[in-house]
């Protein structure tokens, strides 16, 4: 049996829980914004590494590949960062893997799996941090686990958990992105959230003048 760690949009941060998932595996893959060249030169330290280029990788990440086809195991994998940038005929896969949108995705599109491994990166208000590990034997996949982290509501000086702190720190923000004249949907790609809770925050925002974080929070939950 084969491990493939799986990991994307680790933005500049490589936690030393997800290295320590990544040595037991065989092989990983990175679905694209690094963004830092340390981060990648790190990953090859650990094992053999396959990488796509991201939105946020500089000129240091001109020779990245946007599109990555390979085959690894018997396993055929096609990886890019903005799955909406696929191209419309689909080469001979048996795994998709992408990153972009932060959010954690497993799901089977005929006879391809399309998986987005989620962040492991820093964190991003209410999106978990996330990787995954895929087993594989005799070319076909025989499980994906999804590991998270930091699941348990860590708390800091002020007392507050972690969970409470980051929906504050994501109604601030979209409340400063409205006061900036954004349009809900580029503060919902912003902040990685949503569409829809973006909109209900920026409605309760500009429908109760004077609410306050508490105040939203407390209508949308």
């Amino acid at each position: 049996m084969h491990r493939i760690g799986i990991i994307s949009d680790t933005h500049g941060l490589l936690r030393e829980e997800v290295q320590a998932e990544l040595r037991g595996c065989d092989a990983i893959l990175h679905g694209g914004d690094s963004k830092e060249e340390g981060v990648l030169e790190e990953l090859r330290k650990i094992g053999p590494l396959y990488a796509v280029r991201g939105n946020v990788d500089g000129e240091w990440a001109k020779d990245l590949p946007v599109l990555l086809e390979t085959e690894l195991f018997g396993l055929r994998i096609t990886m890019i960062h903005n799955r909406e940038e696929l191209p419309k005929e689909l080469g001979e896969a048996d795994l998709v893997v992408f990153g972009h949108s932060h959010k954690f995705t497993d799901e089977m599109k005929g006879s391809v799996r399309f998986l987005n491994p989620g962040s492991c990166g820093p964190k991003r208000f209410l999106r978990p941090v996330t990787m995954a590990v895929a087993e594989v034997e005799g070319g076909k996949i025989q499980g994906i686990k999804k590991v998270e982290f930091g699941k348990k509501e860590a708390q800091n000086i002020t007392g507050m958990p972690e969970e409470e702190q980051d929906r504050r720190k994501l109604v601030q923000a979209v409340m400063r992105d409205v006061d900036k004249g954004r349009e809900v949907k580029e503060i919902a790609r912003n902040n990685h959230i949503p569409y829809e809770l973006a909109e209900k925050i920026c409605r309760m925002y500009l429908t109760h003048p004077g609410v306050d974080v508490d105040g939203i929070l407390n209508r949308i939950s």
